[in-house]
């Protein structure tokens, strides 16, 4: 059962951008859309679960954490409804890199030969997803490339505070990544709109609702099965789980043309995820609930 929770969760990552593009058919901006629906949620849970408040006066770095996982999401959504989906999930997947560098900078933590050998794997990983043909350097060519980068960044940044809060109750946590999605959301929807670059969500087309309600189910159910699953398995179980949000991702999209599958994509990615896999089971298990945390 943790596994099978755990696989649910990524399967609800791997196939949001499904429901995200439904809803930006319907006039609403994905930035928007996250607003709306992580609004919803932080009221839902503010109110039935008011005592979850109480763990911001004694861990104020929870403010840190939601503003993380605000990021995150907003990027992680934003892209994967702009761009080739397999191409921002890979991007966004880069733990590996983004993982050794912040515990180095953050936690002093030196990296080890073993951890500079994956960092150069996903590296390597990544310049041959980048290269595209007609592009002279591996660089990030677009929007969605530079918010897939920026939200797997974001996502290091969260397991990173989440290891200094594994003391924080786990409500709380929730709370503050659920806030910190809505705050992050609604100021990058606001000055959008104010700069004309997105459409008001007032000018949208009511059909987009349905589709909203039932992503906010999908990310609700997830966190939960996220929390059950992880608390009851290895770190290193988890986050390989986790990266069968990649398979799904890949899957849905290449059937649903939202994504080209071709030779130098699927090397990289094998780059990408092999790496990931090799971090996943170098790492050393923590103490109490250090765990690899979802977008949510």
């Amino acid at each position: 059962m943790p596994a099978l929770a755990l696989i649910f969760n990524a399967f609800v990552w791997g196939v949001s951008w499904f429901p995200f593009r439904h809803i930006e058919s319907h006039g609403l901006h994905p930035v928007w859309t996250t607003c709306i629906i992580y609004v919803a949620i932080s009221l839902a849970m503010g109110f039935f679960r008011r005592h979850a408040w109480r763990g911001f006066a004694a861990y104020p770095m929870l403010v840190l954490l939601g503003l993380a996982a605000g990021f995150t999401n907003l990027g992680f959504n934003w892209a994967v409804t702009q761009g080739d989906v397999v191409r921002v999930v890979l991007l966004f997947y880069l733990m590996p890199l983004w993982s050794v560098l912040l515990g180095w900078a953050v936690l002093g933590e030196r990296p080890t030969g073993g951890a500079l050998a994956r960092v150069a794997l996903a590296l390597t990983g990544v310049a041959v997803v980048l290269k595209t043909p007609g592009v002279e350097w591996p660089v990030p060519s677009s929007l969605p490339d530079w918010l897939g980068l920026a939200a797997g960044f974001s996502f290091a940044v969260t397991n990173i505070v989440l290891r200094h809060l594994r003391d924080a109750p786990g409500e709380s946590r929730a709370l503050a990544m659920f806030c910190g999605c809505a705050a992050v959301a609604g100021i990058a929807a606001a000055a959008g709109t104010l700069l004309g670059d997105f459409g008001s969500p007032l000018a949208a087309e009511p059909g987009w609702i349905g589709w909203a309600a039932l992503l906010g189910t999908g990310f609700v159910l997830a966190n939960i099965c996220l929390q059950y699953g992880a608390a009851r398995l290895a770190a290193s179980a988890t986050a390989v789980i986790m990266l069968s949000e990649v398979l799904f991702a890949s899957v849905s999209s290449v059937a649903l043309g939202a994504a080209q599958m071709d030779p130098r994509i699927l090397a990289g990615g094998a780059l990408i995820v092999l790496a990931a896999v090799w971090s996943a089971f170098a790492r050393t298990p923590a103490q109490g609930d250090d765990r690899l945390s979802s977008p949510t």
